[in-house]
């Protein structure tokens, strides 16, 4: 029986990497009115850089911004607090960046929490929908 036993050290796990830019959807069935200033006072507490904010249809606005790693936890809960419903895919996008984040300064952590994330985030604005505007037919209201 051989007495020199030499076990292979195990390899560190492998994070995901912090996505280049991370694409989020979110609609709301409140008036624009009263979401556009939750929001952009939630971006500026989070410490988020607006890139550009720009309408892409009538009853949409997508927002460019950065944020370092570790306010993603608070992005996450202040889009929730405007009045934001996120969909699935971002829900699951934004735990596993919390996820990066939370053992992002750990010894060997993962990118670190100075890292910058490149957030793109689409809104739409479900209020301002009627059913003849979804189906065509006429015009919608305001």
């Amino acid at each position: 029986m051989p007495t020199d036993l030499h076990f292979a050290p195990l390899p560190h796990p492998v994070p995901p990497p912090v996505p280049a830019l991370l694409a989020l959807a979110a609609f709301s069935y409140e008036d624009r009115r009263d979401i556009l200033p939750a929001l952009s006072e939630a971006m500026a507490l989070c410490g988020c850089w607006l890139l550009d904010r720009k309408p892409t249809s009538l009853t949409q606005m997508e927002f460019r911004f950065e944020l370092q790693l570790h306010a993603i936890v608070e992005l996450y809960a202040a889009l929730i607090a405007a009045g934001l419903e996120l969909t699935r895919g971002s829900h699951l996008e934004l735990t596993a960046l919390c996820t990066v984040s939370k053992h992002s300064g750990a010894p060997g952590g993962f990118g670190g929490l100075g890292s910058v994330v490149t957030v793109a985030l689409e809104v739409t604005f479900l209020d301002e929908i009627t059913l003849p505007a979804v189906m065509g037919t006429g015009t919608a209201h305001a």
